[in-house]
């Protein structure tokens, strides 16, 4: 059967190097790539299928492989990505579960630092961030635990500050390492607005259970607020917003179960406040 990873792989002279797979949002395919050293070397073909893959492709290209994944090739509407494959051993999740929670932030906040600090260049389409909160702006008409969520997420968004290109899925399973090019972040969101948001996902992550452990927030709050220079109570603010709206995306899929530990998350920064 002719398989939608074909042309690119024509187009761009790849060889298959691996199994494809599915996500939500994209196909991937490891491949081997003909680079300029002339020898065949590891990547990754990522064909999107939804919008905020497309966008994402653009910042990528944009960052140019600082703090990022290196771009191979791109297609000109961003449906076709050809990265470098970031397959190094360590892992940000693992360390957390070794006891280095603190280490791992500090990690996750410099590599924001690389993919937030001012560049040349003409940026990609981006996604206004009041766009991303959409859902939970229609959520909270369904469901009254999103309220407060969505209050603050709106007086964060009425005052922004340092605005910018986002990563807007910053967390530990999307930064990898790249060896001795360090951390690499990748499957950005393409968003733009305050870099605070960046921060906040990574609060809530690498699971349920180590962000809702008994001190965990509010260290890593502190901990975060410290290495990224933000103000420690508008980080939290940003984190009572973003819990708020991944619970929104939970229940308008019909998943109570999954939106039941973020909306604890969301409620127990908003007690900090």
């Amino acid at each position: 059967m002719p398989s939608p990873f074909d042309p690119w792989l024509a187009r761009w002279s790849l060889t298959p190097d691996g199994a494809a797979r599915r996500t939500h949002s994209s196909d991937l395919l490891p491949v081997r790539w003909l680079g300029e050293s002339g020898q065949r070397q590891a990547a990754m073909l990522k064909l999107a299928r939804s919008d905020e893959e497309r966008r994402g492709a653009g910042l990528m290209a944009f960052w140019q492989g600082d703090g990022a994944a290196r771009v191979l090739a791109v297609s000109e509407d961003g449906a076709a990505l050809l990265l470098e494959r970031v397959s190094g051993p360590r892992s940000l999740t693992a360390l957390v579960h070794a006891g280095h929670d603190d280490e791992a932030t500090r990690l996750l906040c410099a590599v924001a630092a690389r993919l937030h600090r001012p560049r040349s260049g003409t940026l990609p389409p981006l996604l206004p961030l009041s766009d991303w909160f959409r859902a939970l702006f229609d959520g909270e008409e369904k469901d009254a635990r999103l309220r407060e969520s969505a209050a603050v997420a709106r007086d964060l968004l009425a005052s922004p500050q340092e605005v910018g290109p986002l990563h807007g899925d910053l967390h530990h399973a999307n930064v990898l390492d790249g060896g001795e090019r360090g951390w690499l972040a990748i499957d950005p969101k393409g968003l733009y607005g305050e870099r605070g948001f960046d921060f906040a996902n990574l609060l809530c992550n690498p699971d349920p259970a180590t962000a809702l452990h008994s001190g965990r927030l509010e260290r890593q709050l502190a901990v975060t607020a410290q290495a990224a220079r933000l103000d420690p109570a508008r980080l939290t603010r940003w984190v009572v917003a973003y819990a708020g709206l991944s619970a929104a995306w939970w229940l308008e899929g019909g998943a109570q179960a999954a939106a039941a530990p973020v909306l604890a998350l969301s409620e127990r920064a908003r007690r900090l406040l």
